[in-house]
């Protein structure tokens, strides 16, 4: 008789928040000094990786597969010397606590250094961008 599993195995990611996972693969694969990092596809996760192309955390931003079973291949930036532009990430807003601020509330991230992006009623906008936009809304993570 098989015995019950005593951990989440592949359920894990079933019960996180996408944007959360997509985060924390492409963390990981940069802390392994992998060139690309696979993210199962949303249009929400692709426009967050665009922002993070713009900002130079990302070298491409790639759809594979087929219909119902995209990924998003992200090709990881490197700074000349082999260290990964990517040094950390923070989830803000999460399924469990939503967490809004006013365009007037929106400040610098590590002293300019990092960036948040914000789910606004324009769409999915960087802190600098919505500040100079003046719209608020929902901050979704902050990336450095």
């Amino acid at each position: 008789m098989k015995e019950p599993s005593r951990g989440l195995g592949n359920l894990a990611g079933n019960f996180m928040d996408p944007i959360s996972d997509m985060l924390i693969r492409i963390k990981n694969a940069s802390l392994v000094s992998k060139e690309t990092a696979l993210v199962p596809h949303s249009k929400i996760k692709q426009e967050i990786a665009n922002l993070m192309k713009e900002k130079g955390y990302l070298t491409s931003v790639e759809v594979r597969g087929r219909k119902n079973r995209k990924v998003l291949e992200l090709g990881l930036a490197y700074g000349a010397d082999g260290e990964a532009m990517l040094h950390d990430v923070k989830k803000i807003s999460k399924p469990s606590k939503r967490v809004y601020r006013k365009f007037e509330e929106l400040k610098p991230i590590k002293k300019g250094f990092g960036f948040s992006i914000i789910s606004t009623s324009k769409g999915l906008k960087t802190d600098e961008s919505a500040r100079r936009e003046k719209v608020g809304g929902e901050v979704l993570c902050e990336i450095w």
